[in-house]
């Protein structure tokens, strides 16, 4: 009897299963980049809140963070309304008198524009280097690290009237537009080749060569097959 209801019904349910296995994969698809995506951000934060004990002890974090809002043309009345918290409280973060969480870094990172990374401050160094000497693991990221571009800090913080950047330009990569701040920036080319235009005239940047921007529109290519390194200083910080 069985056999009889389904014989006719074969071939549309031969037709269901080919119409639902693209849709079945899809689905498995999508679950497995959200798991990926969910695992992903569970380990950093995780990682994050493994770091939150430096944050205390990051002494330079309320400087820092002054510096970056300053740069960026920001009151301390907007940038708390942007966070939906209070001028006070802000002020006393900034002062090194309250402690922010893991939450309200990332809020800060992205009003700023600026990586979480950068916000965690350099790992815990030995009393005696602390503010002096940034060893080459200890480098903070910063930047957005689009456009094939990898900055880290080498300046122990941004408490300075400068920043020093060393800063890697992945090969055929360049900034996705021009950029034009009011700052001083000098910068000297460690390898590889670098172009640069800077108010409209265009420069190759060679290995022991270096340059200067007061202010001018500039952008830079990458057009070569091996990455360009550079020292980039900058006056007053931005990141």
């Amino acid at each position: 009897m069985i056999q009889a209801w389904f014989e006719p019904r074969k071939n549309y349910f031969t037709r269901l299963q080919r119409v639902a296995a693209p849709l079945r994969e899809k689905v498995f698809e999508n679950f497995t980049k959200a798991a990926h995506r969910e695992i992903r951000e569970t380990i950093f934060m995780k990682a994050a809140v493994m770091h939150q004990r430096d944050i205390s002890r990051t002494q330079t974090l309320g400087a820092d963070l002054r510096t970056l809002r300053k740069s960026r043309g920001v009151t301390l009345s907007a940038l708390a309304e942007k966070l939906g918290r209070s001028v006070g409280w802000l002020s006393q973060v900034e002062r090194d008198k309250s402690e922010p969480s893991i939450e309200d870094l990332r809020q800060i990172g992205i009003a700023l524009n600026v990586p979480l990374s950068m916000l965690f401050g350099q790992p815990t160094a030995p009393a005696d280097e602390a503010g002096f000497v940034v060893r080459e693991s200890a480098r903070r990221q910063i930047g957005s690290g689009e456009a094939g571009l990898v900055e880290e800090l080498l300046s122990p913080d941004l408490t300075d009237d400068f920043e020093m950047v060393h800063s890697t330009f992945k090969p055929h990569s360049r900034i996705a537009a021009p950029v034009q701040r009011p700052t001083q920036e000098v910068g000297y080319v460690l390898s590889g080749k670098l172009d640069l235009l800077i108010d409209g005239k265009r420069f190759t940047i060679n290995p022991g060569d270096s340059f200067r921007i007061r202010g001018e529109l500039h952008e830079w290519i990458n057009p070569y097959d091996e990455p360009a390194v550079a020292i980039w200083v900058i006056a007053p910080p931005v990141y």
